[in-house]
């Protein structure tokens, strides 16, 4: 027998609403394995070997060993509740593919910007980007095995991200930390969206 939901119908009949997320970050930061970890349907990757034609055009500083690169983007699905299924959307991460991200990013609701700190450079453009925008994101830190570790001020004020914006530090291999980055993406765009409303309100009142 069908469970009731909280409105009093079948939990078998609530259309859960589509979320836009778009996970980008620099080349190599595991944008195409956060997708593929989190999604319950298998991943589209557009991952392609790479080849000489690549070579002295991506900085492979910090990622020597990287074979595969994504050539135009991943997707992936994740339903996190009865009433909300996210899309995620991972932009590729060279320099080249940059002309992509204005239309990946088109509908989303935020970004989880992934960082390298073996490359904290590559971090620079994809946070530019969405603070230009004036789009949410939150800074989910990769923890690589052989990357040097930092403290989260130290990051902080390595890529001048102030502390309104919330950061986690994640595996991307591993389902459960990547979809708690992707639920505190979710809840910081939404009290991003309720502060002109509560702003609005206190005016009224005065």
């Amino acid at each position: 027998m069908a469970s009731p939901s909280s409105d009093g119908g079948s939990a078998e009949n609530v259309v859960p609403t589509p979320v836009k997320i778009v996970v980008a970050g620099g080349f190599g930061a595991g944008k195409t394995t956060m997708v593929g970890s989190v999604s319950e349907i298998p991943p589209l990757s557009t991952e392609e070997l790479m080849t000489q034609a690549s070579d002295g055009v991506d900085d492979l500083t910090g990622v020597e060993t990287k074979g595969t690169t994504t050539v135009a983007l991943d997707f992936g699905r994740i339903t996190i509740s009865p009433h909300t299924v996210l899309y995620l959307f991972g932009t590729p991460g060279q320099d080249r593919f940059w002309y992509m991200w204005d239309e990946l990013a088109r509908g989303a609701i935020g970004t989880v910007v992934l960082v390298d700190t073996r490359r904290l450079d590559s971090s620079f453009a994809a946070i530019d980007f969405f603070e230009r925008r004036k789009i949410p994101f939150v800074v989910a830190v990769n923890c690589f095995a052989e990357a040097d570790s930092y403290t989260e001020d130290e990051i902080r004020k390595a890529l001048a991200i102030n502390e309104g914006i919330p950061m986690v530090f994640i595996d991307a291999r591993e389902k459960d930390q990547s979809k708690l980055a992707l639920i505190r993406l979710v809840r910081y765009a939404l009290s991003r969206l309720t502060e002109p409303a509560a702003m609005s309100g206190a005016g009224s009142t005065a």
